[in-house]
């Protein structure tokens, strides 16, 4: 039987820590079944009896125990994303947007739709990208219902 690449080996405070974490306060579900995946882990059991007794997917013991192993007690929480993101569309370009979709449809359109709405923008060089998608449009009008175009 091959041993477990992630073990956890909890000290007796990251133990009384994690079983306060789970009793006391308010806590982020998905928090606390981490916290309660690290106690069983450290008991000794199985991903699958692990999974019994906590009510989680199969692969989320693995992926609690390789996440205390590289983070240690933190990995109960969320870690952040590696990435920014940077919008697409500044205050200018948004009230471009808006103003854009307030007006008169194109010749032969009824309405503005997000794709056109989009090809407009990047036509009209009112973002710094080369492109647009439908969804960062929508979700900006969505903002405003007042604008929204269809």
């Amino acid at each position: 039987m091959s041993r477990k690449k992630y073990t956890v080996d909890l000290s007796d405070e990251e133990r009384a820590e994690l079983e306060e974490f789970v009793t006391k306060g308010t806590h982020r579900a998905e928090d606390i079944t981490r916290a309660r995946i690290l106690l069983k882990a450290d008991d000794g059991l199985t991903d699958a009896a692990i999974c019994e007794h906590v009510g989680c997917s199969v692969g989320t013991p693995h992926r609690a125990r390789k996440a205390y192993t590289e983070r240690g007690i933190a990995a109960i929480h969320r870690r952040k994303p590696d990435r920014d993101y940077e919008p697409k569309l500044d205050g200018r370009a948004e009230a471009h947007l808006v103003a854009l979709a307030c007006s008169e449809p194109p010749d032969g359109r009824t309405r503005w739709t997000y794709a056109l709405l989009a090809d407009r923008l990047v036509t009209l060089e009112e973002i710094e990208f080369d492109s647009i998608s439908e969804e960062a449009v929508r979700q900006r009008l969505k903002k405003r219902p007042e604008a929204t175009p269809l």
